[in-house]
């Protein structure tokens, strides 16, 4: 069983003012729109300038990637792909504080 749900495409580069309203006008031209969720700062309350819409149908999704991925809207090139789940993403705290870990071979 996957976890992806690839009705749920994550919508990045958002102008602080978009609305989820707006974006769900926007991308119901690809197909029925179940849910935006615009993601907000949770100290101001602001747009943090992504959200989540999700699609009826994994085909609708892929049409609003290939339709809006890199297009204007509302002055600002959207980044639009399938929503990756939350589970793979490290935990900002993790051990490694180097970044990576290099290792030297002597040859």
């Amino acid at each position: 069983m996957t976890s992806m749900n690839q009705n749920r495409l994550f919508v990045g580069n958002l102008s602080y003012q978009t609305m989820e309203n707006e974006l769900q006008e926007y991308f119901s031209q690809a197909g029925v729109v179940t849910s935006v969720n615009l993601m907000l700062d949770k100290m101001t309350g602001k747009s943090r300038g992504f959200a989540f819409v999700e699609f009826s149908t994994p085909e609708e999704a892929n049409k609003a990637v290939e339709q809006f991925h890199n297009k204007e809207f509302q002055g600002r090139a959207l980044t639009v792909n399938i929503a990756r789940p939350r589970e793979e993403r490290q935990p900002r705290w993790s051990g490694n504080r180097g970044g990576c870990e290099a290792r030297f071979e002597r040859r």
